[in-house]
């Protein structure tokens, strides 16, 4: 059966449901956001824009999209926000059964509750990583707990929370936050060591949700609630690289782009911010452990020869 899409146009062979190890979800979704609205077609702009992508990776020297990438139909359609959760929740939980790499691109932030409560009924002990400027930790707002503004509420009740570019919040969201485990964006710029002490933050298994506010709005405007003093490309692509390299990511979002039709630029970052992460989690994943035949492990990276009388072995 001919797919009527793939993830950036990618030939069959590498976007079947079956043989694909990572599943790419996209949730249509904007149904709380409280300014900018648009994030409902954050998944399209995103989906273009990822069409026109070269897939060679200059930095891991690699082709992520030869691991098979999945897209699923959009989700959308939803008449409220307790229904979008439940759905989310039940597609990303069916397909961690199925033991893929699930990642998610929305919508606004508030898609990400369902799929953070999935990953931590598979994982005991999980790190949710929040990239975002603003805190999310507000237990309802304008009457529902899956308002966007929610969106981490309940990660920072049942998961081990680290929050990185936080410089934005109400100060009642003060009285659920860990502070030690907060990086706030005004302190990150004078702190040469944040990378570190955000990695010791954080345990083995690592899902994160990446709010593209996060970055300074000089790089990415098109985005809800956009706010000055945010990260920028390089280093945030070198903290990322670190995080999968050191941690098991095992699984991501990326949300909020709110896609502006004089300003592709911030949908092609998107797609390229995904296309990065993928090739991170493989490239770290090559690099790791491999199995002999006798039940040895070793990494090629300690090997003392060449590549080839490496493979020989």
């Amino acid at each position: 059966m001919k797919l009527e899409r793939t993830y950036a146009g990618i030939p069959e062979e590498y976007a079947s449901s079956h043989k694909s190890k990572v599943v790419l979800i996209p949730v249509a979704y904007d149904g709380t956001s409280t300014w900018g609205k648009g994030a409902d077609k954050g998944p399209d702009a995103f989906l273009q824009a990822s069409e026109n992508m070269e897939l060679y990776d200059i930095e891991t020297d690699s082709e992520v999209y030869k691991e098979g990438i999945y897209l699923t139909e959009t989700l959308d359609g939803f008449d409220s926000p307790e229904s979008m959760v439940e759905m989310v929740h039940k597609v990303v939980r069916d397909y961690l059964n199925r033991n893929k790499l699930v990642t998610i691109v929305g919508g606004e932030h508030s898609v990400s509750i369902g799929a953070i409560r999935a990953f931590a009924e598979s994982y005991e002990g999980l790190t949710v990583l929040q990239i975002d400027a603003h805190a999310d930790l507000r237990e309802e707002y304008n009457g529902s707990k899956y308002n966007h503004a929610c969106a981490l509420h309940e990660a920072s009740q049942n998961t081990n929370l680290v929050q990185v570019g936080i410089r934005s919040m109400d100060k009642m969201e003060t009285s659920v936050m860990n502070k030690d485990n907060v990086f706030f964006a005004h302190e990150m710029v004078t702190d040469d060591f944040w990378m570190d002490n955000v990695l010791d933050a954080m345990t083995e298994n690592v899902y994160i949700t990446f709010d593209l506010d996060a970055l300074d709005p000089s790089i990415l405007p098109a985005t809800g609630t956009p706010e000055p003093g945010g990260l920028f490309w390089y280093e945030t692509l070198e903290f990322l690289k670190r995080v999968f390299e050191e941690c098991n990511v095992v699984g991501f979002d990326i949300v909020e782009l709110c896609p502006n039709p004089e300003d592709r630029a911030s949908d092609f970052l998107a797609a390229k911010l995904y296309y990065k992460m993928l090739s991170y989690k493989y490239n770290s994943q090559d690099s790791e452990e491999v199995e002999y035949l006798d039940g040895q492990h070793e990494s090629f990276e300690k090997f003392d020869g060449t590549k080839e009388e490496y493979d020989e072995r």
